[in-house]
């Protein structure tokens, strides 16, 4: 796992990146039998999106993330949502062993992960991850819909083509939310020796001007969100490129990847 999420780029991670439905937390905890007794670990947790309505459903959940104020946020979110069964822990994709020495095997029920996978080195991690699951359990690959700048409609080009004149760069990156990526993490669950299942859940929704430009500070590093003039010149750009294109509705997908050990 890397990449700089410090700063500025986390309290807009916290603040804009979307959330999961009901729908797919209840797949989660269908798909490995969860329940009160269960410890689940959510690997890349970000700011909790993910962890937080799972803890909801469980004994504990341990969020690990590689970023500080990652953490402090999401130790912030799960405060407010009155969870006191959360713990955060400084780490990355790499220390599961380690983790695991801690908890002690099959003491596991599930392990999630979410937008975060791209970071990680599936090759590698999901063999460590099976000594640590109970039986029944396994781990959850959660792909929460396309990236704003790639969605198959009239505003996301437009979105797009601001965020190309921004950077310079062409726009085309997935961040391995794609079929391709999806292929990844089912082959590397594969030759882990997991059984492999597969679902979806879909849902529509309005999205805001500010949650668009938000959802895209989100996905950058904090030296790349200053000098601020210069980011609040693209916010002003893209305000008034989708000016007369409200409401923006948006359509999510949530691919969910389950790998079960026997």
């Amino acid at each position: 796992m890397g990449s700089d999420f410090s700063g500025e780029t986390a309290i807009y991670y916290a603040k804009y990146r979307r959330g999961y439905p009901p729908a797919a937390v209840d797949a989660i905890v269908e798909a490995f039998g969860l329940g009160v007794d269960d410890l689940v670990i959510d690997l890349g947790c970000g700011t909790g999106q993910l962890s937080v309505p799972v803890a909801a459903r469980v004994r504990t959940v341990v969020g690990v993330d590689p970023e500080p104020d990652m953490l402090r946020l999401a130790r912030r979110t799960a405060t407010e949502h009155g969870l006191a069964n959360v713990s955060w822990l400084l780490g990355a994709d790499t220390d599961m062993p380690a983790l695991g020495n801690l908890l002690g095997d099959r003491s596991v029920g599930a392990v999630t992960i979410a937008l975060a996978i791209h970071w990680m080195d599936r090759d590698a991690l999901f063999p460590a991850i099976r000594p640590l699951l109970r039986p029944g359990g396994g781990i959850a690959v959660v792909t929460n819909g396309t990236p704003l700048w790639l969605q198959d409609n009239e505003w996301s080009r437009i979105l797009r083509e601001c965020l190309e004149r921004w950077t310079g760069k062409r726009q085309a990156g997935a961040c391995q939310t794609d079929d391709a990526g999806r292929r990844l993490n089912r082959e590397a669950l594969t030759a882990a020796g997991y059984r492999v299942a597969e679902s979806s859940v879909d849902y529509q929704g309005e999205v805001t001007i500010d949650q668009l430009i938000g959802g895209i500070f989100s996905a950058m590093s904090a030296d790349q969100l200053h000098p601020s003039a210069r980011r609040e010149k693209f916010a002003a750009q893209v305000r008034d490129a989708l000016a007369g294109h409200q409401p923006l509705t948006e359509h999510v997908r949530v691919w969910l990847q389950f790998g079960h050990i026997a």
